[in-house]
């Protein structure tokens, strides 16, 4: 990422963000920048306000996803964040069972199964999400920082897969 997101939309540089003050900010420079406003403008104007539109849509995609929030902080500590496994093997392991048990309940159409076992991954991606706050605010190792960041990312995988099975379960 070429810009500070934060920065773009006027927000402070933290990973627990309000949500609802995320879209507020990003709905306020969107009327700002609106291209009726540059209607009599001159042509260096529109595109400057164009190319500022197309770096608030992209700050606002950032700081609405927890994932890409938490590698623009990283980002903004200078550290560059890649998508690699968590390190845990335990952990591993377990979302190898859990997404054996969700490719069972597929092929079984079991929805009521895939929704349990994703309650059970919402849960503990609230828990990560609640750690990767506490650990910005404590500036904690970035690899530790990346590793929950990982981790979250299997959340988000795993819960879209049960919605794929839910959306093909009522069709």
């Amino acid at each position: 990422m070429s810009t500070d997101p934060f920065r773009t939309l006027g927000l402070p540089a933290r990973f627990d963000l309000d949500p609802q003050e995320i879209e507020r900010r990003y709905r306020e420079l969107q009327k700002a920048l609106h291209p009726d406003r540059f209607v009599g403008a001159s042509a260096q104007e529109r595109r400057i306000s164009l190319s500022k539109a197309v770096e608030v849509n992209e700050a606002y995609r950032t700081l609405r996803d927890d994932l890409a929030r938490g590698r623009a902080l990283l980002a903004l500590r200078g550290h560059d964040v890649k998508d690699g496994q968590p390190a845990d093997p335990e952990f591993l392991m377990d979302v190898m069972e859990r997404r054996e048990a969700l490719s069972e309940a597929r092929s079984a159409r079991d929805v009521e199964k895939a929704r349990g076992l994703a309650e059970r991954v919402r849960r503990e991606n609230d828990r990560a999400r609640q750690e990767i706050t506490t650990l910005f605010e404590r500036e904690a190792e970035p690899a530790r920082i990346a590793d929950v960041l990982s981790k979250m990312r299997y959340y988000r995988r795993f819960l879209d897969e049960v919605e794929v099975i839910e959306e093909e379960a009522l069709s």
